[in-house]
């Protein structure tokens, strides 16, 4: 477990002030110490001089300014350019690590043929507890783990962006994250950019093994407006957005392949449990069993129209070649007091 971590954390608000500090945090408690964590901050101004006087005495943590177009996937290739690490995970800006993530992410690395290890994601809901509606099978749209995914330490298609780490050669390899697909902002909350990369990885490198370690666990905030369901429904519609980008870039036998089995298998055996439940007087049974249908007749529409659109040649991405790291400078480009030495 020689290999050295650099941990990237991308931010967009001054809303997460609080949970960004809090996720910096959990990163400098890891007992695998990080070599460093890099601060992206997306397109704002204020935040980038905020965090980089907060971080202006702190060795081991750097602020960055997003180098390229707005969104998520920008901010990680900005990140990942600037890292020096030989792994690099990622961590998202409202989510806080447990103590041994990175040791078992780094563990995960010990096999020179695995090339990503992502972990699991836990919900920390504002309300206290899950809405009774709220289908378990439908946790990604709060970005965490659901249920369907097999436990233990297993070989997937794809991690999950907001809890995994990639080695440095998988960039050098099949470039960065694409741009256009994943989030950018407060704007309609879209995804799968980690999905289309590791597809792209793995075509790239057919012997390379990308796996999930539940035990190198996060807990995600989940602020009350993404307990409710018009949030839910919007997500889940531009989910299927997303996926007819990730279609069009590498196929749709790759891009639909795990998609598949979640919904001919563990959808229908989620509706078939809520409705038991239901059946059975159990609180939220029939909502969770509504909420399912709900869900993938959402994503349903939204794929077919991102289908629409992407023959219509209205929606577009690029992918970038990632540069290495750049020679230690005084600062410049970072906001003035931006990156600690």
């Amino acid at each position: 477990m020689s290999a050295e971590i650099s941990v990237v954390i991308c931010a967009y608000t001054e809303d997460r002030w609080e949970d960004i500090l809090a996720a910096v945090s959990s990163v400098r408690a890891q007992s695998l110490a990080a070599v460093e964590t890099l601060l992206v901050v997306d397109h704002n101004a204020t935040l980038l001089d905020r965090l980089a006087r907060e971080y202006k005495e702190t060795e081991d943590v750097r602020v960055l300014a997003n180098a390229g177009p707005r969104g998520l996937s920008a901010g990680r290739n900005t990140g990942i350019a600037a890292s020096r690490g030989e792994i690099i995970a990622f961590l998202d800006d409202d989510a806080v690590a447990e103590r041994d993530w990175l040791r078992h992410f780094a563990e995960g690395f010990e096999d020179p043929r695995v090339l990503a290890v992502g972990g699991r994601t836990m919900p920390a809901w504002e309300s206290g507890r899950r809405p009774g509606w709220f289908p378990e099978e439908f946790d990604w749209v709060v970005g965490c783990t659901y249920r369907g995914l097999p436990p233990g330490r297993v070989r997937v298609r794809n991690v999950l962006g907001g809890n995994a780490s990639f080695r440095r050669s998988a960039f050098d390899v099949a470039g960065g994250f694409a741009t256009g697909i994943g989030r950018d902002g407060d704007k309609r909350p879209l995804g799968c950019e980690e999905t289309e990369f590791c597809i792209r990885l793995t075509r790239a490198l057919p012997d390379a093994v990308l796996l999930i370690d539940d035990r190198s666990v996060i807990h995600h905030r989940v602020p009350a407006a993404r307990e409710r369901f018009p949030y839910f429904r919007t997500r889940t519609y531009a989910e299927g957005l997303s996926k007819a980008l990730v279609a069009r870039s590498v196929g749709a036998d790759k891009g639909l392949e795990s998609e598949r089995r979640y919904t001919t298998r563990v959808l229908p055996a989620g509706i078939v449990r809520g409705l038991r439940d239901a059946a059975l007087g159990r609180p939220g049974g029939a909502g969770r069993a509504g909420a399912i249908v709900a869900g993938v007749a959402a994503a349903a529409g939204g794929y077919v129209l991102g289908s629409i659109r992407a023959r219509r040649g209205g929606a577009t991405f690029s992918v970038v070649e990632i540069a290495g790291p750049a020679p230690a400078d005084d600062g410049e480009g970072t906001g003035g007091e931006g990156a600690a030495a």
